[in-house]
């Protein structure tokens, strides 16, 4: 059974009647390919922050494990407006939630690592409808409990379930049509990358680039599976970038309110540099007025939770904004106190990167 798997992410959803406008671009894709689709989606946009608000608003010291179950049900909301929306179509259509999507995970609450696949439940919706919608970001444990896979993990959702079906690709849908060379609602003149190898993408999403999640890249890379970066406009769907085994294009990335740590000495940074490293979350050692310190740049509320069960003396002092220019293996990691010089920072670079005078030449890729 031919099946296409599409990922719309929050900044698809950030009105109630952008369902029906999802809805419809599923239509189109049944009746033009004849095939069967599966729409991973994510909340609607802002949904997650005010869910986590909120439980914290209650409880500033929530479980992770209520923390996940509470912040799954934005996913969920969503899923079930955009099968009401499908619906709506006349087209045979169900959504499945993180429980029965027959994905299991380890018990790492907050940015749970995926352990097994089973496609059954998965391939019997199929059997029944034409379309399902699946909640992206996640799954159960071993135990049964709802995990949450990480912050912007629908794209993992989306890769694992292409992986699970043998499908050799899937789709993600965003705000923008692919991977650029900077952020575009940021950098003037970022370019358009059109092809790009996973690597390339995943050390460009650890620095803080939010177009793909890191560790979907990672997977589909494991599993040979190439995504597509898409963006459903008024014409339709544009596709900008593919992102498969090669392709590279000098990059920099902007990751805003990374978090800064004072640690008592060089011996327990080097000990939270390898706790980190082992967990995949980038992080950076710097000194401030001689004292050592971590900058934490991804997965910043699980990085905490590590960080404190290791039982350091850590102590989280601020924030800062991480520059990183990526040019081949080469990179380079500016730290800034304020966003301003940091995105002044950016543009800059990539000025360099990309003078005016070749900006309208197009990318090579190997």
């Amino acid at each position: 059974m031919k099946t296409t798997i599409v990922k719309f992410g929050g900044s698809s959803f950030r009105d109630p009647c952008d369902y029906a406008r999802v809805a419809q671009h599923l239509a189109k894709l049944r009746a033009a390919g004849g095939t069967k689709i599966i729409a991973v989606v994510s909340a609607m946009y802002g949904i997650t922050d005010k869910l986590k608000a909120t439980m914290l608003g209650v409880n500033r010291e929530a479980s992770p494990s209520n923390l996940d179950a509470a912040l799954a049900t934005g996913e969920m909301l969503s899923a079930c407006m955009l099968e009401a929306a499908v619906s709506r179509l006349g087209i045979p259509v169900t959504s499945l939630n993180g429980y029965v999507l027959g994905i299991r995970t380890n018990s790492d609450f907050g940015r749970a690592s995926v352990e097994s696949v089973d496609p059954q439940p998965i391939r019997a919706a199929l059997q029944e409808h034409d379309i399902v919608i699946a909640t992206g970001g996640q799954a159960i444990d071993q135990l049964g409990r709802l995990t949450f896979l990480g912050r912007n993990s629908s794209d993992l959702t989306a890769v694992v379930i292409a992986a699970m079906l043998g499908e050799q690709a899937c789709e993600i849908y965003s705000d923008v049509k692919g991977v650029y060379t900077a952020d575009p609602h940021l950098v003037p003149g970022a370019r358009l990358i059109p092809k790009i190898g996973y690597w390339t993408i995943a050390q460009m999403s650890r620095q803080g680039a939010k177009v793909l999640h890191h560790r979907a890249v990672d997977y589909a890379k494991k599993h040979a599976v190439a995504i597509v970066c898409k963006a459903l406009t008024s014409d339709g769907a544009e596709t900008g970038t593919i992102i498969t085994g090669h392709g590279y294009s000098g990059s920099v990335t902007v990751a805003r309110d990374a978090a800064v740590l004072a640690v008592a000495s060089d011996a327990e940074c080097d000990t939270l540099l390898v706790l980190l490293d082992q967990h995949d979350i980038s992080s950076i050692f710097f000194e401030v007025d001689g004292r050592p310190c971590l900058c934490i740049i991804t997965d910043i509320d699980f990085a905490m939770r590590l960080v404190a069960s290791a039982g350091t003396r850590a102590v989280a002092i601020g924030s800062r904004v991480v520059v990183t220019e990526l040019n081949g293996a080469m990179s380079r990691v500016h730290l800034h106190v304020d966003y301003e010089s940091a995105l002044a920072h950016a543009q800059n670079i990539h000025e360099q990167m990309y003078p005016a005078a070749i900006r309208d030449l197009v990318i090579e890729n190997d």
